[in-house]
């Protein structure tokens, strides 16, 4: 046989037989090997188990008595019977392709039963490799679908891989009006075919009632040859959609999630028959789901990266508002606090004591509002604002800490001391950032402790979890204490406690959460433990050796 110009090798036919009757094996064999069979006779079950994994057959035939405990996968068997023979069930529906046929029998219906049994393997082989292509492309297009949360993007993934797995003529995807997802279009055409509408037009709400339905009905409708339902309700709806279109089979699949379908996929052939197979529709179903979920997902992401961006933008107005504000506060309060100090220091004249009172009041709230613009200014710049690293002392920048509030202690008739380490602690840190967060804790413990009470501040070398060492400094007052339920806000920015409140203590809110901040870009933690009417404990830990 030639084929293209290459010549093709014809593969015979062959067959094992096996039959306890030597006249009928004979007469069998003969039958096969005149109609083009290679017959391979067997005179007992032993033989045709040989015979079987050595000649792999195109057929078995066997008298029905000798074929239990037959092995023949993947190899059509054809039953010999006597009368009175029944078949057992079980083993033949292992043996996948089977037909019988009663003795005796004439060569011409051997020969025809046998050619039958072998076309009907043949073609569920065939059937059977086309599912496991189909089944492997269609599952490629579900792992793409899984990869990407782009709405559009599924939408062409589904179309062309549905496309090119089924080889139809025109696929087409649309989502309806849903707010569970957005507005999707898409397709894809064969090859010399043309491009359907972008949109459903006047069929939309036929095609989103139709597949609402079928969507309930957890189905999908198909249309084997158009051509013979040219009235159909269906087949006038395509045409009138798209009148160029042409449809000989169609398969209208609903894409949903929940009680209703968001959106329908069209498959159509226009030149041939395509009969659709519940295997298919299947495997074409399960895509359909992870489109729904796909789409559904992105949308979710997608709506929520607009309102993470719009929180960015809303932030970054903030901080630039802070930072202008800022800029606009300290010009005049510079001005301020400048001829405050000349009007002091008597540049004017004499100051008499009672003017000298109202002086005092004034350069204490200038002083309470200069220390409020730099904390908002703080804020502005910190998330940007980089860290200026390099080894710090801990024990000697808390010692400058307590040297420079120790007068704002006395003040206020409040006893601070600090005990420093026994050791050494040096951390990798920004001084000036660290010096901020000390001077914020330790300000806020004397604010907050009435007359006659205490702030002590330690400090020690103390061992990680993970066998490393941290510094842990500690400050702890006898104040005010903190409302429990206050608690897990205290880090926020603005937010001031409850009692801090109706107590008329002064403050921004600013000084924790700035303190928190600094911390946590340390690599470090900053805890706060309190009881409300006997005081709080805060304590900072950060790495030695850095963040």
């Amino acid at each position: 046989m030639v084929h293209n110009g290459a010549e093709v090798q014809h593969v015979p036919l062959t067959a094992v037989v096996l039959d306890s009757d030597v006249e009928r094996l004979t007469t069998t064999s003969a039958a096969l090997t005149g109609a083009g069979f290679q017959v391979f006779p067997a005179s007992n079950p032993d033989s045709l188990a040989i015979s079987l994994e050595h000649n792999h057959p195109s057929i078995v035939v066997v008298e029905n008595a000798l074929a239990h405990g037959l092995r023949s996968p993947g190899i059509p068997v054809l039953l010999l019977l006597n009368a009175g023979d029944s078949v057992d069930l079980e083993e033949a529906e292992a043996w996948r392709v089977v037909d019988y046929v009663i003795n005796p029998v004439r060569p011409d219906e051997l020969v025809h039963r046998v050619n039958t049994l072998i076309g009907r393997s043949r073609e569920r082989s065939r059937s059977r490799n086309h599912m496991e292509a189909l089944r492997e492309s269609l599952r490629n297009v579900s792992a793409a679908i899984r990869e990407t949360n782009d709405p559009q993007l599924i939408a062409d993934h589904v179309v062309r891989g549905f496309g090119e797995a089924l080889g139809v003529d025109h696929v087409w995807f649309a989502t309806f009006r849903d707010e569970r997802v957005p507005s999707i279009r898409a397709q894809w055409n064969a090859p010399g075919t043309k491009q359907l509408p972008a949109k459903l037009g006047n069929s939309e709400n036929a095609i989103a009632e139709l597949s609402n339905r079928l969507w309930t009905e957890a189905d999908a409708m198909t249309v084997l040859d158009h051509r013979e339902e040219p009235d159909s309700r269906i087949t006038q709806a395509l045409r009138e959609w798209s009148p160029e279109l042409q449809p000989v089979s169609t398969v209208i699949l609903p894409v949903g999630e929940g009680a209703s379908a968001l959106g329908v996929v069209l498959l159509c052939t226009e030149n041939r028959i395509h009969d659709w197979t519940r295997p298919e529709l299947s495997l074409m179903q399960h895509v359909a789901g992870n489109v729904a979920h796909g789409l559904i997902q992105g949308h979710l992401i997608s709506a929520q990266q607009r309102v993470l961006q719009q929180l960015r933008q809303l932030d970054k107005a903030k901080t630039d508002f802070l930072a202008t504000v800022n800029h606009e506060l300290r010009t005049p309060l510079t001005s301020i606090t400048a001829y405050l100090d000349m009007i002091r220091d008597g540049s004017g004249g004499p100051v008499p004591d009672g003017i000298k009172k109202m002086l005092d009041v004034i350069a204490r709230n200038s002083d309470r509002l200069r220390r409020l613009i730099e904390d908002m200014l703080t804020v502005s710049m910190q998330d940007g604002s980089n860290l200026d690293l390099k080894p710090v002392d801990v024990d000697k920048l808390l010692q400058v800490v307590v040297a420079t509030l120790r007068p704002l202690a006395e003040s206020r008739h409040v006893d601070i001391s600090y005990v420093e380490a026994s050791e050494d602690i040096e951390v990798t840190a920004d001084e000036a950032k660290l010096e901020q967060v000390f001077t914020n804790i330790v300000a806020n413990a004397i604010k907050f402790t009435p007359e006659g009470g205490r702030v002590g501040i330690t400090s020690v070398l103390e061992e990680t979890n993970d066998g490393g060492h941290a510094a842990l400094v500690r400050v702890a007052d006898t104040g005010l204490g903190i409302p429990e339920h206050d608690l897990p806000h205290i880090f926020t920015r603005f937010y001031r406690a409850s009692n801090a409140t109706s107590a008329a203590v002064p403050g921004s809110g600013l000084g924790l959460a700035i303190a928190h901040d600094i911390i946590s870009r340390h690599m470090g933690r900053l805890n706060l433990d309190s009881t409300l009417g006997a005081g709080t404990t805060v304590s900072i830990e950060l790495p030695v050796g850095g963040p």
